[in-house]
C-alpha cells in the first residue's frame, strides 16, 4: 500500500525545501505567527487558572498552532467554520475579542450562549457554528450548509474541523459521502494529532493515512505535515480554490500532534512516554515559524518579548474585568433548549428559585 506523501514547505530549520504557489506578504508572515504565539499563551494561561476554579474543563491546542492558524488564515472572512471544542485558535485568529471568550470560559452574564455547553464557542457575525460535543456529528452538518450554499449560487465555502478519532465514527462516512456525491463546497479538515483522547490511531484504523479514505468518496485529499504552517496554508488555499470553482470538497489531513492533555480533565501521561512527547517537542511549530520569520529578518528577540508581554498583560487585564460580571440568573438554564419549557422543569425551577 503506497502512503501519501507528507507535504512540507519548511524544513525544521525554517529554510524553504518546496517552492509555493503562493507569496505572502511580510505583513501577512508576521500576522500569522503572532496569532500563532496568542493562541499558545491563550493555551497556558487557561491551564494555569483551571485549577484555581476560575473556568471549566478546557481543551488545549497546544502544538497544533500551525494546523488551525495557517488554515484559517487561507480561508476568506465570509467562509463559515465548523469547529470542535479545541479551535480556539482559529477564534482568535478570526478577531473573536478576548473579553467574548472569556465569558464564555467564565460563564458570565455576558455569556452569548447563556453559560450553555460547557466552553464550546460560536458566533454567527463571525461565521463561526457552535460545536457539539460528540465528536464527528457536524460534519453531516457542515456538509449540508454546504450544500446549501452552493444551492443558493453563493461563493462562500465551509471548513469542517475535527480530529483523528471522528474519522472512526459514521457521521464522518456518511457526510463525505454525501460531500463527494454532490460535490459540495466544503473543506474537511482533519487534525490528525495522534491521539481520540487515549486511543493512537493504529488502534483505531487501518488505513496507512486519515488522508488515504477520501479515495473510497472520490474526493480530492491531501495529506500536510500539520507542524508546517506554510504547507497548511497553501493545502487550504488550494482547497478552498477547489471548493469556490465548482470542483467539490478536499480531505486534508494535518500531521501534528497533541502536546498537552486532551483536556484539563485528562492525564496523558497514563497513556504515552516523555520520550515521544519530548520527540514532538523537538517539531514545535512555533519555533520553525519563527527561524524562518528570523532568516527573513521579519522577527527578532524583541518583538518576540513585546509580543508576549503585552498579550499576557491582556489576558491578565480581561480575567480581572471577567471576574467581576456576574453569572447567569438560573432561569437562563432552560433558555434556547425547548421551544415550549416541560412542566416538570418548570417546577424544578421554581424551585430553585425558592
Amino acid at each position: 500500500m503506497v502512503v501519501q506523501q507528507l507535504y512540507k514547505v519548511l524544513s525544521d530549520d525554517g529554510k524553504i525545501i518546496t517552492e509555493t504557489s503562493y507569496t505572502l506578504s511580510k505583513n501577512k508572515l508576521v500576522e500569522m505567527y503572532q496569532d500563532m504565539v496568542r493562541a499558545r499563551l491563550f493555551d497556558e494561561w487557561m491551564l494555569k487558572i483551571h485549577p484555581m476554579g476560575r473556568v471549566s474543563r478546557f481543551p488545549p491546542s497546544i502544538g497544533q498552532e500551525a494546523s488551525m492558524i495557517g488554515s484559517i488564515h487561507a480561508l476568506e472572512p465570509g467562509d463559515w467554520v465548523f469547529p470542535t471544542y479545541r479551535e480556539f485558535p482559529v477564534f482568535l485568529a478570526r478577531k473573536t475579542p478576548l473579553q467574548e471568550l472569556f465569558n464564555r470560559m467564565f460563564a458570565s452574564k455576558l455569556d452569548i450562549l447563556k453559560g450553555h455547553e460547557i466552553t464550546l464557542y460560536g458566533n454567527r457575525d463571525r461565521r463561526i457554528v457552535v460545536p457539539s460535543g460528540p465528536v464527528a456529528l457536524m460534519i453531516p452538518v457542515a456538509v449540508g450548509f454546504a450544500m446549501a450554499l452552493k444551492h443558493k449560487g453563493e461563493k462562500d465555502i465551509c471548513i469542517a474541523y475535527f480530529g483523528d478519532g471522528a474519522t472512526s465514527k459514521a457521521d464522518f462516512h456518511e457526510g463525505t459521502n454525501l460531500a463527494g456525491v454532490f460535490k459540495t463546497p466544503i473543506i474537511l479538515f482533519c487534525q490528525n494529532n495522534q491521539y481520540a483522547i487515549s486511543l493512537p490511531v493504529a488502534k483505531q484504523t487501518a488505513s496507512r493515512s486519515i488522508a488515504a479514505k477520501a479515495t473510497a468518496y472520490g474526493i480530492a485529499s491531501e495529506r500536510v505535515d500539520g507542524n508546517d504552517i506554510l504547507a497548511v496554508y497553501e493545502a487550504t488555499r488550494k482547497a478552498a480554490e477547489r471548493a469556490r470553482t465548482g470542483e467539490g470538497p478536499t480531505l486534508i489531513e494535518a500531521y501534528t500532534y497533541r502536546i498537552g492533555p486532551h483536556t484539563t480533565a485528562d492525564d496523558p501521561r497514563t497513556y504515552r512516554t516523555e520520550e515521544e512527547v519530548k520527540k514532538w517537542l523537538q517539531k514545535d511549530p512555533i519555533k520553525r515559524f519563527r527561524k524562518h520569520l528570523e532568516n527573513l529578518g521579519l522577527w527578532n528577540k524583541e518583538k518576540e518579548e513585546k509580543l508576549i508581554s503585552d498579550f499576557k498583560e491582556e489576558l491578565r487585564k480581561v480575567t480581572m474585568e471577567t471576574e467581576k460580571i456576574e453569572p447567569p440568573n438560573p432561569e437562563t438554564i432552560l433558555q434556547d433548549v425547548y421551544s415550549e419549557i416541560p412542566w416538570f422543569l418548570e417546577e424544578e425551577l421554581e424551585e430553585l428559585n425558592r
